[in-house]
């Protein structure tokens, strides 16, 4: 039984379970496999990829609940609407209705979508609600496992009330159904949002209750569409990874740990996954070579001969350093290098990433853990603390903590924000998020447009800072980063210019210091997707890209080794030896078959090529809005807010917003 197979599909850790379900299968050919999924948009290949890519007598079957579960969505509404939205704030500012909440249920969840945010709702609870001290906690993946243990058991024996939460807390913990779930901003995704609604009412026939705290305005329509996603029964669907060579070798390595293995027997068994099924026998070869000798650029080290073969063929490994090394570097997920937080008495908190903690100087005091921690010192790979009583504090933060927008929840806000419009229909709308964003709406009709589903919307202003152009797509912020370099690239075709981007989930924002071409671009049809990959290639850094994937792909190919317990290797050291092998395999082996992984995984991992074309092929065939606009519109502002929280330093970031307000 595969259980949460969603969860597992969209990663690395799908190819280890197929990898293990194929040797499974050659051991028991009948064996019986049995997915569990909830929230997942591609079934059918779900199943496809569970059993395998050969035929499978009896056929594969879906079997769906006949019950459908009811979820009721209720957005907390700020009493104003600010009218020109910044992400972040306004969430806080909700929190004086959300304490009721909290207080009336007999148990509660508060979601989060990152650590760093459960660290300040945490804090800020107790600020303001100091009596739920005792009977709150928190949960996420960098807490030591006896705490998060410790908060799971608390919650389903009664003993906490709440716990604000990550997704840590979506899935694989075990305990009953607590009455409320509150979702702290737009959880980015229909499938995420429904997965952490169903931790209450959490049996058949159940409702299930969510309240959902948008951290700026226009997270207000976000709310809408995801109720309507939900009507309309629409989920996202998991892309799966192919061809993980990385993952391979990684699987051939623990085979040769254990009994060993035969290259024939085992390469139909590989064969027969989804993943493999297209590998040719020059690869296969390849790979056997690289685990054996290194390949050719690394045959001359030892340490790369990780696989011996003996008289009758069996590939296994001989020596105890390489199988210790192996078993301490097994699994497909590479985080950043961790150092261990533990208090002066040695109490262990968590783990914490290591280039947060170089930031700091003893002294300092960061929160962590729910506790305001003063930094003592840092040794080996241990950071040690002591409590503080003092009440500022800086918030950890962690790489990739955002969550870009789905596709699915993309297209309903699409329609959503053109619905809401009311001067379009005249008709008020049946969700109150709708009705509450009037304000903003009509204030981004009297600046621009409101665009509809069917428009393109395009902003275009000069500023004291330069020449802006704004462009709305609503596909997320992965695809608006590729999107972005794109769009760069094709109007610099036209004058040789050089422009800052910004981007949100909701578009991106191009600044020049001259004037932009825009609409000489467009009548040249800049979103075109003919000579798409071509223009890609030649808009973003690939090879950079690239070296920064290759790091994670060299780190489960074997190639990188973390050190041993107690003695990590640091973080620096793991990177450049990454960048080495990534270089010399780029000079000396350019078809080196984890470099090429590399580059394809960049492409559709990281600037999503495929949904990228989708978006630019959607866009060419509906209406483009040129709008002039003297001011920024409620559109506009965030991303420009987003720009300058990179870059202010000594003036306050609310400072500026306010003085940018005034405009």
């Amino acid at each position: 039984m595969v259980d949460e197979w969603h969860e597992l599909i969209g990663s690395k850790r799908a190819v280890q379970v197929e990898l293990a379900l194929s040797a499974l299968k050659g051991m028991r050919p009948k064996l019986r496999v049995w997915g569990i999924s909830a929230t997942i948009g591609n079934m059918e290949e779900a199943m496809q990829i569970l059993m395998g890519a050969e035929p499978v007598r009896p056929k594969p079957v879906i079997i769906r609940a006949q019950h459908e579960k009811r979820i009721e969505v209720t957005s907390i509404l700020p009493d104003e609407l600010e009218v020109l939205p910044w992400a972040g704030h306004l969430g806080i500012r909700l929190l004086e209705k959300v304490i009721p909440i909290i207080k009336s249920s007999r148990s509660c969840l508060i979601f989060t979508n990152t650590r760093s945010q459960a660290e300040i709702w945490y804090q800020r609870i107790l600020d303001v609600a100091p009596e739920l001290a005792g009977w709150l906690g928190m949960h996420h993946g960098s807490i030591s496992r006896e705490l998060r243990h410790w908060v799971e058991d608390a919650l389903h024996s009664g003993d906490l009330k709440a716990v604000v939460c990550t997704s840590s807390l979506d899935l694989g913990v075990d305990f009953r159904p607590v009455e409320t779930i509150i979702q702290i901003g737009s959880p980015k995704g229909v499938a995420r949002f429904i997965q952490r609604a169903g931790r209450s009412g959490h049996q058949p026939g159940a409702t299930s209750r969510i309240y959902f705290v948008p951290t700026h305005s226009l997270e207000l329509v976000e709310a809408a569409a995801l109720r309507s996603a939900i009507d309309s029964h629409i989920i996202e669907e998991r892309v799966p990874y192919i061809r993980s060579f990385d993952v391979l070798i990684q699987w051939l390595v623990t085979l040769a740990v254990g009994e060993g293995f035969y290259p024939e027997v085992v390469l139909k068994q590989v064969r027969s996954t989804v993943s493999f099924s297209s590998m040719t026998d020059e690869e296969w070869l390849w790979i056997l070579n690289f685990i054996t000798t290194g390949g050719e650029p690394l045959g001359g080290y030892d340490e790369f001969h990780r696989v011996a073969i003996d008289a009758d063929g069996r590939y296994f490994v001989e020596k105890r350093k390489v199988a210790m090394r192996h078993r301490l570097s097994m699994g497909t997920i590479v985080s950043e290098a961790m150092l261990q937080v533990r208090l002066l008495g040695g109490g262990f908190l968590g783990s914490i990433e290591e280039w947060f903690i170089a930031r700091l100087k003893p002294g300092d005091v960061f929160w962590f853990a729910g506790k305001n921690l003063e930094l003592v010192e840092v040794k080996a790979m241990t950071v040690r603390v002591r409590k503080s009583n003092s009440k500022a504090g800086i918030v950890p933060s962690w790489q990739g903590g955002r969550m870009p927008l789905s596709a699915q929840l993309g297209e309903q806000l699409r329609i959503k924000l053109g619905e809401a419009y009311i001067g379009r229909t005249d008709t008020p709308s049946v969700h109150p998020e709708l009705v509450m964003i009037q304000p903003l709406i009509e204030l981004q009709a009297e600046r621009s447009v409101v665009p509809s589903e069917r428009e393109l919307l395009i902003e275009y202003f000069e500023s004291e800072e330069g020449h802006h152009l704004y462009v709305y797509p609503f596909e997320g912020r992965l695809v608006h980063e590729g999107m972005a370099a794109l769009i760069a690239y094709r109007i610099s075709l036209f004058a040789p210019l050089t422009f800052s981007i910004a981007m949100n989930d909701y578009g991106f924002e191009l600044l020049c210091d001259q004037p932009i071409p825009i609409q000489e671009a467009l009548d040249s049809d800049i979103f075109t997707v003919q000579d798409l990959r071509e223009d890609i290639q030649a808009s973003v850094n690939e090879t950079e890209m690239a070296r920064r994937k290759f790091r994670d792909i060299s780190h489960i190919a074997g190639l990188v080794f973390g050190g041993y317990p107690g003695k990590p290797m640091k973080e620096k050291h793991m990177q450049s030896n990454a960048q080495l092998f990534f270089n010399v395999f780029s000079e000396d082996e350019p078809n080196n078959i984890l470099l090429h992984q590399a580059y394809d995984e960049v492409y559709t991992f990281q600037l999503e090529e495929a949904r990228m074309y989708a978006a630019m092929d959607r866009i060419e065939k509906r209406e483009i809005r040129l709008i002039h606009i003297e001011k920024p519109t409620p559109l506009a502002f965030p991303i420009m807010v987003d720009r300058l929280r990179e870059k202010l330093t000594s003036e306050r970031l609310e400072d500026r917003v306010k003085r940018m307000i005034e405009w």
